[in-house]
């Protein structure tokens, strides 16, 4: 089993949103009892109805981390393919789902919390010119989840699972044959993650390690998440090796047998399996993208229809602060939630937006609460203090908390002094539920599950902090969900629509370190369909 699997869970718990629907602010305890906006640019005339027409490479629709990286990935990567590119953004600010509030002391995430510092993503932190600010959560802290009422630390290293009490001689057993392909054969049709799980590794890896990371991750349904589509690296290690074990090896041989590519020596080096952020949070590296872009990134411009011009390209109508302003571009990237794309694509094919309208996003809500140190109960503490990543909740142990982040553990200055600051998450797929609760049920609820693990019983109320509520919060790769993806890209492309490309959360994956590595890989689309495609 790749154990490093399940070393994000706590620190990666719901890393991308959708739209907020309501949010509280503000700093009290309870009482409970258990870039700028710019006007039109280099290319820009004037119409004869009065609106004002721009000419650009590619539009980039949707400020989020994925707009704004592709944008600069291209800038950085692909210089040549599309200099004259806008970012447009219907709010007036940007980074979508990224919300850091910092308030009395306290700094705290509001979407999502931290991403991995792989080498795409430290080349997009070094190029925005964050290297000094970036953050990074000790390697060695430990992980838990919670089973039978206790906080059980989750194995961060092969040696250390023959040791660890999360699952019985038994289950390990279990899970160690089947990881070495002693185990049912591969059904013929695409696997659930409950499915493909209790088949290679037993039912107690699924219970007490994957169903809770599941939850930590996509706040979702493991017996309906595709196991190709949400963790696919992992199901190609059977299908390339004929088991876990095999893939792996075969795995580590063929990066032994291919050419080493010299690594950026920009790029910082993080040590083990951890988490990054930045000094005042991830709202740092969408602003810092915006400022490098400038006059490209447009703020509170609403895209109101999308039409194919007869000579090649797109003409786009905004409505804007200065009024309505068209845009003709050989490119467009939509980085909009599925459902919103679904909207704005349905004149053009219609077979597209059926298909976009049918990937589902559940509810999830992230509430920032602080206890003092001295509620943090005994035997939770390290060395006298809170240390850690955060903890996983199985939904099978009576909590309906998904997860919490140790903020004020994982990264320097997010609490004051005597403070500890707990991000919580609720909701998802199997509690949809939380929608007709208000701030202050959400808070009670998450406050009576920590008394159950983490904070004394008879400790003081908790300060709240903030609450936002997202109803459509994280695509799920449900199965079929390539199917979907693939028919709506078809779809497009077959109705003449080259040109227009979906990227997203919903296509790259739902960690936002995901959606960095996506707007590479987006970034040599646009270049790829420049290149073939010259418009006079």
């Amino acid at each position: 089993m790749d154990i490093s699997l399940l070393r994000p869970a706590a620190q990666s718990l719901l890393p991308s949103f959708s739209k907020p629907n309501r949010r509280i602010h503000f700093y009290k305890p309870l009482k409970l009892r258990c870039s700028v906006a710019g006007g039109p640019t280099v290319g820009s005339s004037k119409t004869e109805g009065g609106g004002t027409t721009i000419t650009a490479d590619c539009v980039i629709v949707g400020g989020g981390i994925s707009g704004l990286c592709i944008a600069q990935a291209l800038a950085t990567k692909h210089p040549d393919a599309a200099p004259n590119l806008i970012v447009t953004e219907a709010k007036d600010r940007v980074g979508g789902n990224i919300i850091t509030r910092e308030e009395n002391g306290f700094l705290w995430e509001e979407g999502p919390n931290s991403f991995q510092p792989s080498d795409p993503m430290l080349t997009m932190v070094v190029d925005s010119g964050l290297k000094d600010d970036l953050v990074l959560g000790d390697p060695n802290a430990p992980r838990f989840v919670l089973w039978n009422g206790k906080l059980r630390p989750v194995p961060s290293k092969p040696t250390d699972l023959p040791f660890f009490d999360l699952m019985s001689i038994g289950g390990k057993i279990r899970a160690g044959l089947g990881a070495i392909g002693i185990r049912p054969p591969p059904p013929g049709r695409e696997e659930s993650v409950e499915e493909f799980v209790r088949r290679n590794l037993g039912d107690e890896v699924f219970e007490r390690l994957i169903e809770p990371f599941c939850s930590g991750v996509y706040a979702g349904d493991p017996s309906k998440l595709s196991m190709k589509a949400a963790f696919g690296k992992v199901w190609k290690l059977e299908q390339n090796g004929g088991s876990i074990i095999g893939g792996t090896f075969k795995a580590i041989q063929e990066r032994k047998n291919a050419p080493k590519a010299e690594r950026d020596p920009r790029l910082p080096k993080p040590k083990g399996q951890t988490v990054g952020s930045f000094r005042k949070g991830l709202r740092m590296l969408p602003e810092a993208i915006s400022a490098r872009l400038g006059s490209k990134v447009k703020l509170s411009w609403k895209l109101s229809g999308i039409t194919k011009m007869d000579g090649g390209g797109y003409n786009l109508t905004y409505e804007t602060p200065d009024g309505v302003v068209s845009v003709q571009s050989k490119s467009v990237v939509m980085t909009v939630p599925s459902h919103v794309a679904s909207g704005l694509l349905r004149p053009l094919s219609e077979s597209a937006a059926n298909a976009l309208s049918k990937l589902y996003y559940p509810p999830v809500a992230a509430v920032s609460i602080s206890y003092p140190k001295e509620a943090i109960r005994t035997e939770c503490l390290i060395e006298g203090e809170l240390k850690g990543f955060g903890q996983l909740h199985p939904r099978t142990q009576g909590v309906e908390t998904l997860g919490t982040i140790y903020s004020s553990s994982l990264f320097p200055n997010r609490a004051p002094p005597g403070r500890i600051l707990l991000l919580n998450y609720i909701g998802g797929s199997t509690n949809t539920g939380i929608l007709s609760k208000s701030e202050g049920e959400l808070v009670e609820a998450v406050d009576r599950d920590l008394r159950k693990m983490l904070i004394k019983p008879n400790s003081t109320d908790p300060v709240k902090l903030g609450v936002r509520v997202w109803p459509q919060a994280i695509p799920q790769f449900l199965v079929g969900h390539f199917d979907i993806l693939d028919a709506a890209k078809s779809s497009l492309t077959s109705s003449g629509y080259e040109g227009i490309i979906l990227a997203g959360n919903y296509v790259a994956g739902v960690a936002l370190g995901r959606c960095v590595e996506g707007a590479y890989e987006t970034a040599n689309e646009v270049n790829n369909f420049l290149s073939r495609y010259a418009y006079k």
